[in-house]
């Protein structure tokens, strides 16, 4: 048994670790604060708008396509942190064959401007031109003209390492300097190698963006991973255009095809709603401790209020995003954290019976029940680590919210419960 004095001052540390939890918990409470770790609080309680686009992929072969979509899921998710919104999900899914991409912006106030800034990130690519010969229909007989086809290639923003603005040495105008990856340095050598003589267009957003919109002829094959946009850029074209190309430059196409706005007050009676289930379902399983377990359950309810209050700030420092199904995984972890008490009380009651003192049933039925509750929580850590990694949106808040509940519950069972017991169950003798 360890020495009552160290016993009684870890709990004065535990308690009072609970109460600046508390404190920090209670949101009123840090208000002229508010730039100090807000609650941050999902599209579904705070409101906000869903966005959904429509990825072209016409351009993609087939096996590179899953990789384009994973990267501009990447290229928009980067895009969208910049507005500073909270906890943004961005995700794919796949509607009738065709794959969307999901923009969730959680209480964002310019929606107009987020819609502005998801579609400006440039698509840029290169194509190749081609002379072809066109047969006119003219009133006293047919003539030959000579008309030009941009060629597509297979080179765009996707292979885009990085961007910077330069200026012209002779006319210093601006420009911008465009570094490509390693694949992206490869396929702009081959394709400069089989254009040398020949003009190479650069495309932003389908529109020529090259000086006085004639196209650069290729004097030799190109390597080392590097081009140059030239055009009638001023400095601030050219900044915004460099800005968007290192905050990616979208792999495909896309377009906006759907836009819901979700009320705050829909969200804020969500919240009230919620809240208040978790203080009546707090309540209940305190009462059923205390009327089943007497002195012992007045022990668990305390342990639960400070198990309550360390989850929740352990929320709020990290800090993550609450939705109405991350709450329910709080909630189910406060009567989960609850189960590791039932299992040491009932072992402690069977402890009792065979005669040992109270100091030393306490003991042993923390010894015996540690396995079980060792072995149940893992197995709900597992089952939360599945669900976080397979699934998206909601269900992720959720399976986030009770791992972290399980994790901080076990803590709560093995230090604050059997600390408590120490100190306050004791035998007559001691």
């Amino acid at each position: 048994m360890p020495d009552q004095k160290r016993l009684v001052f870890i709990l004065i540390i535990l308690i009072g670790l609970s109460l600046i939890a508390g404190v920090f918990d209670y949101q009123p409470s840090w208000s002229k604060f508010s730039s100090f770790r807000p609650w941050r609080l999902g599209l579904d309680l705070v409101g906000g708008s869903f966005l959904v686009y429509e990825i072209d992929l016409g351009r993609i072969s087939g096996q590179d396509r899953e990789s384009v979509v994973k990267g501009l899921r990447d290229v928009i998710e980067k895009r969208v942190n910049l507005f500073g919104v909270s906890e943004p999900k961005v995700y794919v899914e796949t509607v009738r064959g065709k794959n969307r991409l999901v923009v969730e912006l959680a209480g964002i106030k310019d929606v107009n401007q987020a819609i502005k800034e998801i579609g400006a990130t440039p698509f840029l690519d290169f194509r190749e031109v081609r002379e072809v010969q066109v047969q006119e229909e003219l009133l006293f007989g047919d003539e030959e003209s000579v008309a030009v086809e941009f060629i597509p290639t297979e080179l765009t923003g996707r292979y885009i390492k990085g961007a910077q603005i330069v200026l012209d040495n002779i006319t210093r105008q601006p420009q911008v300097a465009l570094e490509f990856n390693k694949e992206g340095g490869k396929i702009f050598e081959e394709i400069t190698g089989r254009n040398v003589g020949r003009p190479l267009c650069i495309f932003l957003d389908n529109e020529i963006r090259s000086f006085e919109d004639d196209c650069p002829t290729v004097q030799g094959k190109i390597s080392g991973g590097s081009a140059q946009i030239t055009g009638r850029f001023t400095i601030e074209e050219a900044r915004q255009i460099v800005e968007r190309f290192n905050a990616g430059a979208l792999p495909a196409p896309i377009k906006l095809i759907s836009q819901q706005t979700i009320s705050a007050d829909f969200g804020k009676d969500s919240l009230e709603k919620a809240v208040a289930a978790g203080f009546l379902g707090t309540a209940v399983v305190m009462f059923f401790m205390v009327l089943y377990y007497r002195r012992l359950g007045i022990f668990a309810s305390v342990a639960l209020l400070m198990y309550i209050a360390l989850t929740l700030a352990v929320f709020k420092i990290i800090p993550i995003t609450l939705t109405l199904a991350g709450i329910a995984g709080v909630i189910l972890s406060i009567g989960m954290a609850v189960d590791a008490n039932i299992l040491v009380f009932e072992r402690t009651k069977e402890e009792l019976k065979k005669g040992l003192s109270k100091t030393a049933a306490v003991e042993e039925g923390f010894r015996r029940a540690w396995t079980s509750i060792r072995d149940s929580n893992i197995s709900t850590m597992i089952t939360s680590a599945v669900l976080y990694y397979f699934t998206s949106s909601f269900v992720q808040g959720f399976a986030l919210a009770l791992f972290i509940g399980v994790v901080v519950s076990m803590f709560s069972a093995i230090t604050i419960t059997r600390t408590l017991l120490r100190v306050f169950i004791r035998t007559p003798s001691q």
